[in-house]
């Protein structure tokens, strides 16, 4: 079954670069609308599109840089940026620490087990919960957290199976990856030559590896992922990335 969401993930032409992070962001969604998935993709939710008033107010009101530290995620959760086009967007983090609103209009197809319900959501998105939760905890107002720090997720596709089971990048076949890889990879090119992290962290494994494959960096950190599935992230998430964060020189950012 094809997942819609051509073929090809070739390099767009040469063009005038982003000024600020909306422009990477819809150049970024309107590129990913060209890809198209097989299984063990079934469904496809770009939330850049669906939840743009959200996602754009954001970038508008957290990403101006320069920034001290670049945090990158993988792509969305379905209880989270899937909800409201935040990165780690979980509904109570978005509402009421980031004091984010906007209309969320729900995808034509999506899993009957995944309805995009927006702010009405009443599921929680662990990993948002966890990660916002402790960057609030540290920086109870929003703003003095973005005048450090910006979090944004390297692919903004959620892809769910025939089960509705989520499905992470690397879990696709390996062309589509690459095609995939390659756009997200000028997005985030685009977004650090505008943010100008000091420090660039991975918020697990593989959000780590194309940060350093995009920035030639070998300094990139690598944060433990705070989802659920994690074993390790449901002994003590907090401690385990405050430790990577303090290995890295930037102990107070958490």
């Amino acid at each position: 079954m094809t997942a819609s969401s051509s073929s090809l993930g070739s390099r767009v032409p040469a063009q005038k670069p982003p000024t600020d992070l909306v422009a990477v962001a819809e150049r970024l969604k309107t590129r990913v609308k060209r890809l198209r998935f097989g299984e063990p993709v079934a469904y496809v939710y770009n939330p850049l599109e669906y939840a743009w008033p959200v996602a754009r107010a954001y970038l508008e009101r957290y990403g101006r840089g320069p920034k001290e530290v670049l945090l990158l995620g993988m792509n969305p959760g379905p209880f989270g940026m899937g909800q409201t086009g935040v990165p780690f967007g979980e509904v109570a983090a978005v509402r009421d620490y980031l004091r984010l609103e906007g209309d969320v209009t729900p995808p034509r197809r999506f899993h009957e087990k995944r309805p995009v319900l927006g702010f009405a959501c009443a599921r929680s998105e662990i990993s948002g919960q966890r990660l916002w939760g402790a960057f609030a905890r540290r920086y109870p107002v929003a703003e003095d957290f973005f005048a450090r720090a910006f979090v944004l997720n390297y692919c903004p596709l959620l892809f769910l199976g025939e089960s509705g089971a989520n499905l992470t990048p690397d879990k696709l076949a390996k062309g589509e990856r690459a095609a995939l890889e390659a756009v997200c990879d000028d997005a985030l090119a685009e977004a650090i030559a505008i943010l100008e992290p000091r420090r660039v962290v991975g918020v697990g494994v593989y959000a780590a590896k194309r940060a350093a494959i995009v920035t030639g960096r070998d300094d990139v950190i690598t944060m433990p992922h705070p989802s659920p599935a994690s074993p390790a992230a449901n002994k003590g998430w907090e401690e385990a990335a405050r430790d990577a964060l303090t290995r890295a020189g930037i102990a107070d950012l958490l």
